[in-house]
C-alpha cells in the first residue's frame, strides 16, 4: 500500500504534488519521489530518495522539478530490504518517454517477469511497476507509425489489465503530452479524480489515492475512477475516459478499517463515518457480564470506533496510551525486529488511568499480534487489572496478495487459532472481534474485497501460485 498523486495543468505542479505527499505520508514512510516534465524543453526532472517526505525534499529540489505536470509517490515497502532502484517514480525513454507511479501489488509478477525476460527484457528492480512499465513500452514498440497516441496507450493499458493480475492503481506521464491513469479490473486499490478551475477559467486536474488531498489542494472532487477504467488528460485540459475491462467492484475493506485517513471518502463512504459505525456494531460483541472500567483506543486509527463503542456501552472513554508521533506506524514498518522496537518506542501509559482498572482496548485490526501483545504487557506492567481487546476487523486468517504486508498465512495470529487461543497468545483476558456482517453493514452494503478474512480471492489462481514476497 502506497500513496500516489498526479497533477496536470498547474504552474505549481511539483509543489502541489509535494503537498499531496505530505497528506499521504500515513500510506508509506520508507521513501518518496516526484517526477515532473517540462513541455518547453521536453525533459523529465526526477528526485526520489529513502526517507519521509520532509526529509527527501527541500526548496532546492522542488525548484528543480520544473513543469506543469508531475507525479509523486510515497512508499510502503512489503519486500524486506529497501533498495534505491525500487523507488518510485520510474521512467523510460524508449520507445516513448513515459514515467509512472503505482499503488498495489501484482500477484502473477514472477510468471510475467519471466515471460518478458525470455523476450530479452531486463529489469533493474524488483518493483511491480517496472513490469507494468515494460508491458506498456512493449505495446508502443509494436504499434504502427501514425496510429493515434491515445488509442495506442489505451491498447497498452488493456493489455496490462488483461495479463497482469492483482490490485493496483497507476498514474503516468506520457512525456509532456498528457497525464494518464488506470485502476485494476476490480478496483481493489483506490484512485480519485479532482478538478480545479482557475480565475482565468483554465482547468487543472489531480489524480490521487485519497480525497483528503483534493480538499487540501482546493480541488473539487469529481469521482472515483471506476474498476478497469482508463483516463487521459491532455495538455489542453481534454479529459477522455474509457472503460477497458471492468469487472465486479471489490475495493479493499482495509482502506476503511486502517489505511485511509479518517478525513477521506472512498467509493462514496466516508472513512470516519465507517469507523464510528464499526465501533457501534462491535459494542454488540462485548459480553454484558464482563466488568469494564474504561474504554481506550490503540491510537490513532481506532479512535472513532472506540468513542462510538464507549458511548454504546455507557462506559468512560479514556486515552490511556500516549503515542510518540515521531515513530512510524508499526504495522507498516518493514521487518519483525523493527516492528518490535517500534512498539516499545511508540507508546507511553498514563498510570492513573489504568492502575487497578479493567481496560477494554479497541484496535482497528489484529494482524500478527505483535503490537497487541506488547501493548497488553505494557499496560499490565503499569498496574492494569484486566485487559480485554476488541477488534473492528474480523479475524484475518488468509494472506493478502494485493498490496498489504501479510503475504503468508503462518504469520497471522488468528490462523489456526480459536478466539480463546488468540487471547491466550496475546496475554489478554478476552478478545472480541467484529463479524463480517458488521463490516458489510458499516460499509452500507458496499461490495468489497475481504479475501484476507474468507480466502475468496478476486483472482482465484493466486492461491495455487508460489507468490513469494510482495513489492511496491
Amino acid at each position: 500500500m502506497c500513496g500516489i498523486v498526479g497533477v496536470m495543468g498547474s504552474p505549481q505542479a511539483s509543489q502541489e504534488v509535494h503537498s499531496a505527499l505530505l497528506m499521504l505520508q500515513h500510506r508509506g514512510q520508507d521513501s518518496a519521489g516526484i517526477l515532473s516534465v517540462d513541455a518547453q524543453t521536453g525533459k523529465f526532472h526526477l528526485h526520489k530518495a529513502l526517507g519521509q517526505v520532509n526529509q527527501v525534499f527541500n526548496k532546492k529540489t522542488l525548484d528543480s522539478l520544473i513543469g506543469q505536470s508531475a507525479i509523486g509517490h510515497t512508499r510502503y515497502s512489503t519486500i524486506g530490504e529497501i533498495k534505491e532502484q525500487d523507488l518510485q517514480p520510474m521512467a523510460a525513454s524508449f520507445p516513448v518517454g513515459i514515467g509512472m507511479v503505482h499503488n498495489g501489488n501484482v500477484s502473477n509478477y514472477a510468471e510475467k517477469r519471466e515471460e518478458l525476460h525470455k523476450n530479452q527484457r531486463y529489469f533493474m528492480s524488483d518493483n511491480d511497476l517496472e513490469l507494468i512499465l515494460h508491458k506498456i513500452a512493449d505495446q508502443f514498440s509494436t504499434s504502427q507509425t501514425g496510429q493515434d497516441l491515445i488509442e495506442m496507450l489505451a491498447a497498452a493499458v488493456t493489455r496490462v489489465m488483461t495479463e497482469i493480475e492483482g490490485g493496483y492503481s497507476v498514474i503516468g506521464l506520457l512525456g509532456a503530452k498528457g497525464l494518464f491513469a488506470f485502476r485494476d479490473c476490480h478496483g481493489i486499490r483506490p484512485l480519485i479524480l479532482g478538478e480545479y478551475v482557475g480565475a482565468d477559467g483554465k482547468k487543472s486536474y489531480c489524480l490521487t489515492s485519497e480525497t483528503c488531498v483534493l480538499q487540501f489542494l482546493n480541488y473539487k472532487y469529481v469521482r472515483d475512477i471506476r474498476p478497469g477504467e482508463f483516463v487521459w488528460i491532455g495538455q489542453n485540459g481534454q479529459l477522455i475516459s474509457k472503460d477497458l475491462l471492468p469487472k465486479k467492484s471489490l475495493p479493499c475493506m482495509f482502506e476503511w478499517v486502517y489505511f485511509s485517513g479518517a478525513d477521506s471518502t472512498f467509493e462514496g463512504k466516508n472513512v470516519y463515518e465507517a469507523r464510528l459505525r464499526l465501533g457501534e456494531l462491535l459494542a454488540k460483541r462485548i459480553p454484558a457480564d464482563i466488568k469494564i472500567d474504561v474504554v481506550a483506543p490503540v491510537p490513532d486509527t481506532s479512535r472513532p470506533a472506540a468513542i462510538a463503542l464507549a458511548e454504546k456501552l455507557g462506559k468512560p472513554f479514556r486515552e490511556v496510551l500516549i503515542k510518540n508521533r515521531y515513530v512510524q506506524r508499526s504495522f507498516i514498518t518493514n521487518g519483525q525486529d523493527k516492528r518490535m522496537m517500534a512498539v516499545k518506542l511508540k507508546f507511553s501509559v498514563i498510570d492513573e488511568l489504568v492502575a487497578g482498572k479493567n481496560v477494554l482496548l479497541v484496535d482497528d485490526s489484529i494482524v500478527r499480534g505483535t503490537t497487541s501483545r506488547k501493548i497488553i504487557e505494557l499496560l499490565k506492567s503499569h498496574g492494569a487489572n484486566k485487559i480485554y481487546l476488541a477488534s473492528t476487523c474480523p479475524p484475518i486468517t488468509h494472506p493478502c496478495y494485493y498490496g498489504i504486508d501479510f503475504p503468508s498465512r503462518e504469520e497471522l495470529v488468528a490462523n489456526d487459532r480459536t478466539v480463546p487461543q488468540v487471547a491466550e497468545h496475546l496475554h489478554a483476558d478476552g478478545v472480541y472481534y467484529a463479524q463480517t456482517d458488521d463490516l458489510t453493514e458499516a460499509l452500507s452494503g458496499l461490495t468489497h474485497c475481504r479475501a484476507c478474512l474468507t480466502g475468496e480471492y478476486p483472482y482465484p489462481a493466486v492461491q495455487h501460485r508460489s507468490v513469494g514476497v510482495q513489492r511496491c
